[in-house]
Order: structure tokens, then C-alpha cells, then sequence
């Protein structure tokens, strides 16, 4: 079992840059796949970016690709999401997730969840 934290949310200007982190406990943090999704309210989460734990791959969703990074630190049982460029449609609460399956981006391929960070991008 892992547990989760996310931090490194706040208010930035459109054009900005952020990184969230996303700490976990566990000694077999290693072998998870982590992803990042993001949540406004009234709607569904929706999938941002993961990284496997087998090989590093990453995917990335259509809105945030060439704007976000997703990265991983295994000795520290952390990953990272560098945003930049935001744009006000960034705004959200950014949750990470993890789990021993594959590399999927639907919110049922995980079993472990952070409490959440907000985000929010002025214009």
C-alpha cells in the first residue's frame, strides 16, 4: 500500500510556471505507475499526464502536451509535474495517483489518491 501528498499548488499568472510534487511513502514506490489528474468543479477528473514505472514512458493529455513535464525521482518516492505556460484553463485541484497496473488514464486504473492541490492561473 502507498499513501499519497501532493503539494506545490498556489495562484500564478496566465504564462507562468508551477511544480507540483507528489510524495509517497512506501519502499516499493518504485514499482508504481503515477499520474497526475486535475478536477473543477461540477465535472470529472481528468487525466493530465503518468508515468510508467517500468521503463520512465510517459503520456501526456492533448491540452497540457508540450507545456507539461512529468518526471519521477525514485529515491526520493517522488514525482514531479513542471507546468508552464499555464493558461487560466489550468485551473483546477491537481490530483496524483498510483498504482502497480499499467499506464492507463482513466481515474478506475488506480487505487492510491492524494488529497489534492489547487491550481489556479489568473488571466
Amino acid at each position: 500500500q502507498v499513501q499519497l501528498v501532493e503539494s506545490g499548488g498556489g495562484l500564478v499568472q496566465a504564462g507562468g510556471s508551477l511544480r507540483l510534487s507528489c510524495v509517497a511513502s512506501g519502499r516499493t514506490f518504485s514499482r508504481y505507475t503515477v499520474a497526475w489528474f486535475r478536477q473543477v468543479p461540477g465535472a470529472e477528473r481528468e487525466f493530465v499526464a503518468v508515468i510508467n514505472w517500468i521503463d520512465g514512458s510517459t503520456r501526456y493529455a492533448d491540452s497540457v502536451k508540450g507545456r507539461f513535464t512529468i518526471s519521477r525521482v525514485n529515491a526520493k518516492n517522488t514525482v514531479y509535474l513542471q507546468m508552464n505556460s499555464l493558461k487560466p484553463e489550468d485551473t483546477a485541484v491537481y490530483y496524483c495517483a498510483a498504482d502497480t497496473g499499467g499506464y492507463g488514464s482513466r481515474t478506475t486504473n488506480y487505487d492510491y489518491w492524494g488529497q489534492g492541490t489547487q491550481v489556479t492561473v489568473s488571466s
